[in-house]
């Protein structure tokens, strides 16, 4: 239902979202660094959790606006393009926050690393934002059933979200040790991710919709 060119665009969007400086990535980092790498997997379980609860909740709520309410796609398309903005002047303003700077935390049990993941998740209003402006302007009801197409987006989403968090929680004490000698490639990476971010933003504003 949806073409291979969709479906990248979408992981492209979903990759930058991981990459970009958020609650998620930080809660698991900082367990990571704190509590070692089985914390940090198990905290990120608990986010992947957090991504299925959003991925239902926009995925049967925006199939019944959209469906409803066709408009409603150009005032979506619009105001995630204006959310992208947002982000990209977050990662690049003065004082703004570079992945790998992470806080400390206290040591926590299982059961409480995996809850927290989940809360600190199911809370983030970015992955809420993300779903909401995203799928919109990649769903296509003449094609096929709404949900179903939010239900791949949304695997596609997890899947590249997963990985990645899995991959940086790997390498967090690495890539800390790396990252934090150098301000430069502090900076320069987030200069990459707000670039990113506002092509994104300016892509998704002039795509029409066919």
């Amino acid at each position: 239902m949806l073409t291979a060119n969709e479906l990248a665009w979408f992981a492209l969007a979903a990759l930058v979202l991981v990459l970009t400086p958020g609650p998620n990535m930080i809660y698991c980092v900082s367990r990571t660094l704190c509590q070692g790498r089985s914390a940090g997997l198990i905290s990120l379980a608990g986010v992947v959790l957090g991504f299925l609860v959003h991925l239902m909740a926009a995925a049967l709520g925006l199939t019944a606006l959209l469906l409803a309410v066709p408009l409603a796609f150009d005032t979506i398309r619009l105001a995630g393009a204006a959310y992208l903005l947002w982000l990209a002047w977050q990662a690049v303003k003065p004082g703004g926050t570079a992945p790998f700077e992470a806080r400390l935390l206290p040591h926590d049990r299982p059961a409480r690393l995996f809850s927290m993941g989940f809360l600190t998740n199911l809370l983030n209003p970015k992955v809420a934002m993300f779903y909401l402006s995203f799928f919109p302007q990649f769903l296509h009801p003449d094609r096929g059933s709404v949900l179903l197409q939010s239900l791949a987006l949304g695997a596609v989403q997890i899947g590249v979200s997963g990985g990645i968090n899995a991959l940086l929680v790997l390498g967090a004490a690495g890539l800390t040790r790396f990252l934090s000698k150098s301000q430069g490639w502090l900076r320069a990476q987030r200069y990459l991710m707000g670039s990113v971010l506002a092509a994104l933003a300016v892509r998704i504003a002039v795509t029409d919709r066919k």
